[in-house]
């Protein structure tokens, strides 16, 4: 086949996983198919797996061979404790396994990889770092939602909303001052919070508002509305995490994306 023979080719350039190393790797929003090749060859060569609730089961089947450790956390729900998960990674990579720590999305973007990496320096154990895709812009992307438009915005901003309404809370006013489109992370809980603090700092209620759960996955569910809307609809439609709320007029362009999306397969 010629996908077999284009990696093959590539497969002479790919890094060797030794004994005794740690890589911190992101497996993407869900799809199996928005994995890097490095990722690939990690999962071929691990003899251990610590992996995230996020990471997609077709991704693990793909490690035959490897020892498989699950070290999901969910906001609300009963989840193993990050120290603890450190704990695991080290004292694996100490028994000379070869260890993938495989997390949902990019291991830097609000995935802890970096406390993960502190801690690897710190202990003595070599390790790299495997960025994925993060579901703040390949989420949006399947979603037909464009992290950028020209006309549109400038910029975008990545923020976690899991502690809204906290002493420990975001300058939601400042942020809605930017007028730049904003996607949401593990905010789906703290919604109305959340919208009750961009309206209060100046943000339109008329402005184009999204959230989408299980991106890139055969679950995906995808809501529009407005900024006033987008809570009555989420909890119309039962949303659950994992989710992404997107706020902004990059939001506006789904609909017309969507239609000629469809078009065109039909045609």
């Amino acid at each position: 086949m010629k996908l077999e023979r284009v990696i093959c080719k590539l497969a002479p350039r790919l890094s060797a996983l030794e004994p005794g190393h740690v890589w911190l790797a992101g497996a993407g929003p869900g799809d199996a198919g928005q994995i890097t090749l490095d990722v690939a060859s990690a999962l071929a060569q691990a003899d251990a797996i610590v992996y995230d609730a996020l990471v997609d089961a077709s991704i693990l089947e793909a490690a035959e061979s490897a020892e498989l450790h699950f070290a999901g956390k969910r906001g609300g729900k009963a989840s193993i404790q990050q120290d603890d998960i450190t704990a695991l990674i080290i004292r694996l990579a100490r028994e000379g396994k070869r260890v993938l720590r495989l997390k949902g999305g990019d291991p830097f973007v609000f995935g802890r990889g970096g406390e993960e990496a502190f801690a690897l320096v710190q202990n003595g154990i070599p390790f790299r770092i495997l960025p994925g895709l993060t579901a703040g812009l390949a989420g949006l992307a399947g979603a037909h939602i464009p992290a950028t438009m020209r006309g549109i915005n400038k910029a975008i901003i990545l923020a976690t909303g899991h502690a809204a309404g906290t002493d420990d809370d975001l300058d939601w006013a400042a942020l809605a001052a930017t007028g730049q489109p904003l996607v949401v992370y593990m905010g789906l809980k703290n919604l109305e919070i959340i919208v009750a603090a961009l309206a209060k700092g100046g943000l339109a209620f008329s402005t184009p508002a999204a959230i989408v759960t299980s991106a890139a996955t055969d679950k995906e569910r995808v809501v529009t509305g407005t900024l006033e809307t987008i809570s009555g609809l989420a909890r119309t439609a039962g949303l659950e995490a994992p989710a992404l709320i997107v706020v902004g007029g990059i939001v506006s362009m789904r609909a017309e994306l969507t239609a000629l999306h469809r078009m065109m397969r039909a045609g």
